[in-house]
């Protein structure tokens, strides 16, 4: 049986506006509107805390299948920024592959979701260490195999990370996909700033100030930020935060940190898949096409979809769910 492809989805009109899609992606009348299918990996997760190294936790939540005698494997989810293990994708996708028999751990990276009192140290894209090892700890202690790993936005620029380095910590990751991942952080934040309409920027600066300001009342001893900083744009309060809570000496060597821009990807060894639109308004397409990548790495641009949107239809259902299960199922099957 052949896999979906990006051009398979073809979207009824006006969906097949990039905005529209971004919007619905995680608007509440979506949320509202998906079938209680969509939510069911809720139903008996199990809420846990798994160990980043050097003391650092974050937070999950993991459900067992019930539909299999043995479970195809486990998947792992990661959310995307400002995002959360509850993010209306994260549960759809969840859902769906919970009923084709996976049993699924969704992760909240550092300061995301309700975790912003387990670490006094602040969240920033480049702290992929944590990450690896916590898929280390989930492999040990969810036995399920094959893992496969899915990831969104920024999501999925960690799970491209983590997918590079799995092998060499010894961590049985046998398949990872990216739902429009960040490939190259300058580029996305220069078009964030000034190419994509404004009310993007507003929309994930509103969160990010909301979630620094959650994170201020959970250490009040320890001052993140000065009020006239968090008032800055999207550049300038990050740069603030790169000078004040990293070892990057500029905004620019932080940003090249997380980038898996041209030839990063190139040393991945296990099979991965790539997914973005052609009109996403957040990420940049040309960044995609430049990537220098192995035959392992399937890159595939479908020309709808937005920021991981891909909404179907009225009901909100989104094509990314079948186009996850088909590669994991497939991965599991061929096992």
């Amino acid at each position: 049986m052949s896999l979906p492809r990006g051009a398979d989805f073809r979207p009824p009109w006006p969906l097949r506006s990039g905005h529209i899609q971004t919007m619905l992606s995680s608007s509440g009348v979506r949320r509202l509107l998906l079938p209680r299918a969509a939510r069911t990996v809720l139903e008996g997760a199990e809420p846990v805390t798994v160990s980043g190294g050097e003391g650092v936790r974050l937070s999950g939540a993991y459900t067992a299948q019930k539909n299999r005698p043995q479970p195809r494997g486990l998947a792992v989810l990661f959310h995307g920024w400002e995002g959360s293990l509850d993010s209306t994708y994260v549960l759809q996708t969840g859902s769906r592959l919970l009923a084709d028999g996976w049993d699924v751990f969704r992760l909240n990276f550092r300061d995301h979701g309700d975790s912003f009192a387990l670490n006094e140290a602040l969240f920033h894209s480049c702290r992929i260490d944590e990450v690896v090892l916590a898929l280390g700890d989930i492999a040990q202690r969810w036995p399920a195999r094959p893992i496969a790993l899915a990831g969104f936005s920024l999501g999925g620029n960690f799970a491209l990370r983590a997918a590079l380095q799995a092998p060499a910590r010894g961590i049985p990751l046998e398949y990872a996909l990216a739902v429009c991942p960040i490939i190259d952080p300058a580029e996305g934040l220069f078009s964030l700033e000034q190419q994509a309409p404004w009310f993007y920027q507003a929309y994930f600066m509103q969160k990010w100030r909301r979630s620094l300001q959650a994170k201020q009342a959970a250490f009040p001893q320890h001052q993140y930020f000065e009020m006239s900083e968090l008032k800055q744009s999207l550049r300038g309060l990050t740069e603030s935060l790169v000078l004040r809570h990293t070892d990057f000496d500029s905004l620019e060597a932080y940003l090249d940190g997380y980038s898996v821009a041209g030839d990063a990807l190139k040393a991945m060894q296990i099979p991965a898949t790539i997914l973005t639109a052609r009109d996403d308004p957040v990420i940049p397409v040309n960044a995609f096409e430049q990537l220098q990548l192995p035959p392992n790495i399937e890159l595939d641009i479908a020309d709808y979809g937005g920021h991981c949107g891909f909404i179907r239809g009225y009901g909100m259902t989104s094509f990314t769910d079948d186009y996850i299960a088909a590669r994991f199922n497939a991965i599991a099957d061929r096992r």
